[in-house]
């Protein structure tokens, strides 16, 4: 079926760019994965990433490097999965973030009790700036809670 798909140009096109674009994106998310501690899912991702890597590689060696358009398709589904690898990630926001809060100092506490009411991780440290004592508040929460 694949050297069926593959025979066409047009379809060879399509189907070595999507591939790379899924390929990359899934690797994008991979690696974030892996630096979050998720081995056993980055490696089933990373089993699926790679099966389509080798298909699209394939089809853009199918009968030599003869065809300047399939390495432009292969090159452009890398650069596109990227992008989209990056989205997803962003989108589902996986993993947790530290948040620096500078409070006023008269309601430094009053922010840090509401806070870990909420059930936010709250360390309160004093400090000293330019004005004088300060406190900064380190919050812990996951990032899905942050918009930027």
């Amino acid at each position: 079926m694949l050297e069926t798909l593959i025979s066409n140009p047009v379809y060879g096109y399509f189907f070595i760019f999507f591939a790379r674009v899924a390929d990359v994106s899934l690797d994008v998310f991979r690696l974030l994965m892996l630096t979050r501690g998720y081995a056993l899912p980055a490696a089933a991702i990373g089993f699926i990433e790679v099966s389509i890597f080798v298909l699209a590689l394939g089809t853009v060696l199918y009968g030599g490097l003869t065809d300047p358009l399939k390495v432009i398709a292969y090159a452009g589904g890398f650069a596109t999965g990227n992008l989209v690898g990056v989205y997803i990630e962003e989108k589902m926001a996986l993993g947790y973030v530290v948040v620096h809060v500078f409070p006023v100092k008269p309601r430094c506490d009053e922010l840090a009790a509401k806070l870990r009411e909420s059930n936010f991780g709250v360390t309160k440290i004093p400090g000293e700036g330019r004005s004088g004592p300060r406190d900064v508040l380190i919050v812990t929460t996951r990032r899905r809670y942050l918009s930027w």
